[in-house]
């Protein structure tokens, strides 16, 4: 089973419409993928939704108990400083060294810009779709 940590925009996305990033949220809702997520990363999801989507303080609190419900909790003790260009995407990476991730899945620029961390590939959605979708196929 693959272990990913997806970014926030990935959860932002998956949470409010259709499309890849909720179908990668629906892959770990039926066990198909092992998502890690750390309190920041749900954190900065709720913020989001709050602040800019305007979500009720009851929506965001169903979601974030929701999440809890087909994710690994993970607890990051590593502070990393590897994403200079935006150092909060570093708390994505913290999360996936936590997790033991094999990937990240994200559509950030300053992410994909690593490439990989640690033996950690970082990746876009349809990239990680793709591998899943071809490994379903036989390929």
């Amino acid at each position: 089973m693959d272990r990913i940590t997806a970014d926030s925009n990935i959860w932002v996305s998956g949470l409010n419409w259709r499309g890849k990033p909720h179908e990668l949220l629906n892959l770990a809702r039926r066990g198909q993928i092992e998502l890690a997520v750390s309190d920041k990363i749900v954190d900065e999801v709720s913020r989001i939704l709050r602040d800019k989507l305007e979500w009720s303080a009851e929506r965001v609190n169903h979601a974030r108990t929701e999440i809890a419900t087909f994710t690994k909790r993970v607890f990051p003790t590593e502070t990393l400083d590897a994403v200079k260009a935006d150092p909060t995407d570093n708390r994505i990476l913290e999360c996936a060294v936590a997790a033991g991730s094999e990937a990240v899945v994200t559509g950030d620029k300053h992410l994909l810009a690593v490439g990989s961390f640690r033996g950690i590939e970082v990746m876009t959605l349809s990239e990680f779709l793709a591998r899943v979708e071809g490994r379903a196929a036989g390929r």
